[in-house]
């Protein structure tokens, strides 16, 4: 029995938690750096959004599969890029987590200001931890419920915003308007403002991350209904700040900048309805990392970018090793940058804006290398290099703005890739190693025989793992791609090439020499030709699976056409490699 995939507003909820939960922090942010012009920065950000809602719903809508850009990469460019895209991600995560789980406890902190904030944010980290470990995932119905919430308190903060202003005149915002600019000219505020402001949209990419659970039709609404949303939210709350209170003011209440606001214009009550808001919606977030993460690292470890070892599940079915690392490495974060808001957001920003950057990349590889694969929307080219244009300018100006930010996040970010690498290059350093023990001379060798033994053994283990590609009678050309898309991505010396035919069908005779020309130009590898008799749908690919033990993402085809009966999410994960 297949489950009840989610409607608009269940799908919206879940990733709108994460991206409106921006309104939180970023409007301050934007203010400290662009002053009185941060709300035409965050319009700039909104602009560069509509771009990329075209650019998402096309990647998406020609693969509509979980995993985000590296779902993307992985099926129209190399596993090497798919790879550093999904490091990226997972950095995004780290700094989701943490991030919004010390801004909650700073909101909480304005209510009950008698605790740590540090050690309350490292308690809720591990509070998520807990409730992961024991299988309780993000529920559409509490997602949803966290939405509304915040989005009524929202509109009642811009209401007694409005009456405020209504009451005691524009006088503060023209006092605002009026002063010095802030670094000299207006370019290069507006250019500072909307580096920072682009942390605005973090969170854009989660509906990509769970398409496979929405309804047909639903994920470019969701896209729709983010935009919507952090275009009227974020500059408007910019434009009420400056409107009833002195700009240095924002800097001094930039961790609770909200609820401020609510304590000038609502007084105490409403402060403490928009600090508990606060807390659930960017609780929200943090559990939407948590359960975001888990399933990135478990598919990059299902497609052997990552050890076995994470796969492991406790009684209730979660893979609590995956949810324990990112655990310790959210806390790590959170002790180098002391939870200080301004290093933490640098870290977000760096990380979400590459992974951004990757998305439009991987459009542009999907209009070059997937060109047959139908799609129900596409990006104009060059909308596509504007917005990527304006995502490497947000980078830009993020790193010179704070460059100490870049090394926060190299700290993490070069140890994380150079364990990628090493992961996936592991035959070839283990071969090496093996080498060099087996060169060894005199007494040393004998107690090296056993350790080249064991690696000799551990190559064996990593390349007997088959692969499947459903072929349709591909010319030796086409073969030859795979084959070498299968040496330069995967470790391993079996496929199997397979044709479905109809009964009594034969394959060409070109096409069995062509497999036979194959099969000696490489001789390392065990090719096995097989013809299955019926049809290539779903549920044969699934028998199939199922027949001979190999995963399905370990099974490839070549780009369908129009023509092609199904779609590529019906699969249940076969990989596009021409």
């Amino acid at each position: 029995m297949s489950h009840k995939k989610l409607n608009e507003w269940y799908s919206t909820a879940i990733c709108g938690n994460d991206i409106t939960s921006s309104v939180l922090y970023v409007s301050a942010l934007t203010i400290a750096i662009a002053g009185q012009y941060a709300w035409i920065a965050l319009l700039m950000v909104a602009g560069t959004l509509f771009l990329f809602r075209k650019i998402y719903g096309e990647v998406v809508g020609a693969l509509p599969l979980n995993g985000g850009a590296y779902n993307v990469l992985l099926n129209s460019s190399s596993k090497n890029n798919a790879a550093l895209a999904a490091t990226l991600t997972i950095l995004s995560y780290m700094a989701t987590a943490v991030i919004s789980a010390t801004e909650g406890m700073h909101y909480l902190h304005h209510i009950l200001p008698f605790f740590n904030v540090n050690i309350a944010t490292l308690l809720l980290l591990a509070l998520f931890l807990g409730l992961t470990i024991s299988g309780i995932s993000e529920s559409a119905i509490v997602a949803l419920v966290i939405f509304i919430f915040h989005l009524i308190s929202m509109v009642l903060l811009v209401i007694f915003c409005g009456i405020f202003i209504s009451q005691n005149g524009f006088s503060i915002f023209l006092e605002n308007w009026n002063l010095p600019i802030k670094s000299g000219s207006l370019v290069s505020v507006l250019f500072l403002g909307f580096s920072a402001a682009m942390l605005g949209i973090s969170g854009f990419e989660s509906s990509a991350n769970f398409v496979e659970e929405q309804q047909h039709g639903v994920f470019p609404k969701t896209l729709k209904n983010m935009w919507i949303a952090v275009s009227v939210l974020n500059p408007l709350m910019a434009i009420l700040a400056i409107s009833i209170m002195p700009i240095s003011e924002v800097e001094t209440y930039k961790n609770s900048f909200l609820s401020h606001m609510a304590e000038l214009t609502g007084g105490k009550i409403l402060s403490t309805i928009i600090s508990i808001n606060a807390v659930t919606v960017l609780s929200g977030a943090v559990l939407t990392s948590f359960v975001g993460v888990n399933g990135l690292i478990k598919r990059m470890t299902l497609d052997r970018i990552l050890p076995q070892f994470f796969l492991k599940e406790n009684k209730r079915g979660s893979t609590y090793r995956i949810l324990i690392l990112f655990f310790l490495l959210c806390v790590s974060v959170l002790f180098v940058t002391k939870g200080e808001i301004g290093p933490l957001a640098g870290v977000y920003a760096l990380s979400f804006l590459t992974v951004m950057a990757f998305f439009a990349i991987g459009n542009m590889m999907l209009k070059l290398r997937r060109a047959r694969l139908p799609r129900p929307e596409i990006a104009p080219p060059m909308s596509v290099i504007i917005a990527l244009l304006a995502v490497i300018t947000a980078l830009y100006g993020t790193i010179v703005a704070n460059p100490k930010y870049l090394v926060t996040f190299l700290t993490y970010f070069v140890p994380s890739i150079l364990a990628i690498i090493a992961m996936m290059n592991r035959k070839d350093i283990m071969l090496f190693i093996a080498k060099t023990l087996k060169s060894l001379e005199g007494k040393y060798r004998r107690h090296t025989i056993k350790s080249e033994r064991n690696l000799y053994h551990s190559i064996k283990q990593i390349t007997k793992q088959q692969f499947v590609f459903f072929t349709k009678g591909d010319d030796i050309a086409t073969l030859n791609k795979v084959m070498m898309y299968l040496h330069e991505n995967e470790v391993t010396n079996k496929i199997k090439i397979v044709s479905i035919l109809k009964d009594h069908q034969d394959p060409s005779t070109q096409f069995l020499n062509d497999f036979d020309a194959l099969d000696r130009a490489y001789p390392e590898v065990d090719m096995e030709y097989i013809i299955e008799i019926g049809e290539f749908t779903p549920e044969k690919v699934d028998e199939l699976s199922k027949k001979w033990n190999i995963p399905k993402n370990f099974m490839f085809i070549s780009s369908p056409g129009e023509k092609f009966s199904h779609r590529v999410e019906d699969l249940g994960g076969v990989r596009l490699v021409l």
